[in-house]
């Protein structure tokens, strides 16, 4: 007789909230300027885990970024192989004061862990290791696991070790853990996630700040001249005003406007932009946000025209589209609407594809099954408005292997921002989820 799955996990809850609080002390920020050796201590411990699940575990050297781990337990025989993606790297804290409690020592307060990769990912590394603790003995398919340390600087550098090591890390089923649920307590899985383009503008119309009560009025200002130019991205609803970039039809769960206003902290009185609905906003359609401004501090404003004026536009693209395609897009209405003669660049950042499921077949209904078990209700499809370009990159390397994306995180998870944190009793339910769904796949339902 199988072991009580249910029952497993909910005796390793503990322990893997402990292992999480020690992953979040860790600091592991993989951006330039940061240090290295939180970086390699949170693979260290990462291995450490796995090593008590899997019979092999390595921690591979990846150039030009920090290591990643990678666990294996061969598959029995006529058994599916399964990956278990996450990544241990976080996104810096930013300010102290966006925190209650600091970034880097984990809080529990009203259930949620609090501490910055809490959610995003490292409770994606938690739920593998849980899972195949819970399941134990009873796990009956082949298993490699993919821990990373470079996702969110989003310079795709594993993207080389999986080119080169195809055949290796090759798998029937692919399970992303860094998604969630579209609001606590609702089993999610994520259909979609929207690409991205990045550009970077700059703007100069004097070789010197000039004095604006003398030359005021007739000289050309550069950061009114870029204001007035991101003003031309968008329509007055705040959709985008760039042709051509793709929009797809939207055919998941629409997202409440009242759940966005609550997750986005959207004030009181403040609409929302854009049309259509909600979730066609969100996931199937392009958005164009200023993430940057270099210009001039107002409390340290000289009274002067602003010779030069820098931005960074983040696009993101419906699934399908392509990052090059729609940059140069971007780049060219920029330039179209660059008032007076002034000297306009735009350079292109970073870019990754989009991604959408497009079968239904045996994994992806052995997951469903297994929310259905964890949560005791039918999950729903939702889409991402952010871009894990990883995922792209896998499903064009393993065209013929499933992909099933979700998590812990949930709609107040705050992930990127201060107090980002996950419930732990969600967290024991995307672990239930997880194990339940590896039971699944070893022996799948007779059709």
């Amino acid at each position: 007789m199988s072991r009580d799955l249910a029952s497993a996990v909910a005796g390793g809850l503990a322990r893997a909230q402990a292992d999480l609080e020690t992953l979040v002390r860790i600091p592991s920020v993989a951006f330039a300027g940061f240090p290295d050796a939180p970086n390699r201590a949170a693979a260290e411990l990462t291995a450490e885990l796995l090593r008590e699940v899997l019979p092999d575990v390595t921690v591979v050297e990846v150039p030009e970024a920090p290591p990643t781990v990678i666990g294996r337990s061969p598959a029995p025989e006529g058994a599916p192989t399964v990956l278990l993606y996450a990544h241990y790297d976080v996104q810096p804290a930013g300010p102290d004061d966006a925190w209650t409690s600091p970034a880097f020592e984990p809080q529990l307060r009203a259930g949620r862990l609090h501490g910055r990769g809490a959610a995003d990912d490292k409770s994606g590394i938690v739920m593998h290791v849980a899972a195949l603790r819970a399941l134990g003995e009873e796990l009956g398919v082949g298993v490699t696991v993919v821990i990373e340390g470079d996702e969110e600087t989003g310079r795709g550098t594993f993207d080389g070790y999986l080119a080169a090591h195809r055949d290796e890390l090759a798998a029937d089923v692919i399970v992303v853990a860094d998604s969630g649920n579209w609001q606590l307590g609702e089993p999610t899985l994520c259909a979609s996630l929207r690409g991205l383009t990045e550009a970077f503008v700059e703007v100069s119309t004097l070789a010197r700040p000039a004095h604006s009560g003398l030359v005021g009025g007739a000289a050309p200002d550069a950061l009114l001249a870029l204001i007035r130019m991101l003003d031309a991205l968008t329509d007055e609803h705040g959709d985008p005003a760039v042709e051509g970039l793709v929009r797809r039809p939207w055919t998941g769960m629409d997202m409440p406007e009242e759940a966005l206003r609550g997750t986005a902290s959207v004030l009181d009185g403040v609409g929302l932009v854009g049309t259509g609905t909600v979730a066609e906003r969100l996931f199937s359609r392009p958005a164009i946000t200023v993430i940057g401004l270099d210009a001039p501090a107002v409390a340290t404003a000289a009274n002067a025209l602003v010779p030069r004026a820098r931005a960074k536009v983040s696009v993101r693209l419906a699934p399908g589209d392509d990052p090059g395609r729609a940059f140069g897009l971007v780049r060219d209405h920029l330039l179209a609407a660059a008032p007076w003669g002034v000297r306009a660049e735009v350079t292109e950042g970073a870019g990754a594809p989009g991604f959408a499921a497009t079968d239904d077949g045996p994994g992806l209904r052995a997951a469903r099954r297994a929310l259905l078990a964890a949560y005791g209700k039918e999950a729903v499809d939702v889409g991402s408005g952010g871009s894990i370009p990883l995922v792209t990159t896998l499903a064009a390397t393993y065209p013929e292997a499933e992909i099933v994306v979700w998590g812990a995180q949930d709609d107040g998870a705050r992930i990127h921002a201060g107090d980002e944190g996950v419930v732990i009793e969600e967290l024991g339910r995307a672990i239930l989820a997880q194990a339940v769904l590896l039971r699944e796949l070893a022996a799948p339902p007779a059709s």
